[in-house]
């Protein structure tokens, strides 16, 4: 089992309730777009309880990033995250994660299920085979919608927005739905990536399949 303590270099907030951690990367520390690790925080009382988060950052950038939704209503980890500061400590333990790039799709994501996404999308541009992706985000306000330059700046048109508890001129309104599927893809035979709340997930993948997309395209987490 891996375990490695490492300090918080910076935290900032980049939507009302989501923060960006820079954390100092362990050496021959290794992951791919999209996996994810368990964090837990180093103090006596939290060291022991452990919480997944995925990498946002790319392998090669000399610091991690996670990009991680405060639940300042709950009494736990996620509260307890937002209240730590530069200096303070975390613990990194196994690398883990099925979603996977497996060629040009559409990425699916509700809230902060988007995270996955991020280090995927972020390496594709990098390396300039961002074409031929799609990114459908799912939202209830606007003020939810995380990183929204830069996925614009990656994407451009391929990224669409929809709103569920918030109508605003600038962005769709409405649940991904059968209907709103069939509205907004062209060709069911491609990859499709899914990643959000357990009851978005089983919606969409049941959607996606009865309307024509194949099991072995859908990319989630198990």
């Amino acid at each position: 089992m891996e375990e490695h303590i490492v300090k918080i270099i910076n935290a900032e907030m980049v939507t009302h309730n989501v923060k960006r951690f820079t954390i100092e990367k362990p050496s021959n520390y290794k992951f791919t777009p999209g996996q994810a690790t368990e964090i837990s925080i180093n103090k006596p009382k939290l060291k022991d309880e452990r919480r997944p988060f995925t990498f946002t950052s790319l392998a090669k950038w000399p610091a991690l990033e996670f990009t991680i939704k405060i639940y300042n209503d709950h009494n736990g980890v996620t509260n307890a995250l937002g209240n730590l500061s530069p200096g303070d400590e975390i613990i990194l333990h196994d690398v883990w994660g099925a979603i996977r790039y497996k060629g040009p799709g559409v990425f699916i994501a509700g809230g902060a299920g988007v995270t996955p996404f991020i280090a995927i999308l972020r390496d594709l541009f990098d390396r300039g085979e961002i074409e031929g992706n799609r990114l459908i985000f799912s939202n209830r306000t606007a003020a939810d919608i995380i990183l929204k330059k830069e996925f614009e700046m990656m994407l451009g048109d391929n990224f669409f927005n929809t709103l569920t508890r918030e109508q605003n001129t600038e962005f769709n309104f409405g649940r991904i739905d059968k209907e709103f599927l069939e509205k907004q893809v062209i060709n069911f035979h491609k990859n499709f990536y899914v990643c959000g709340p357990d009851k978005f997930v089983k919606d969409i993948l049941q959607n996606l399949e009865n309307l024509g997309a194949r099991p072995e395209s859908l990319v989630f987490e198990e």
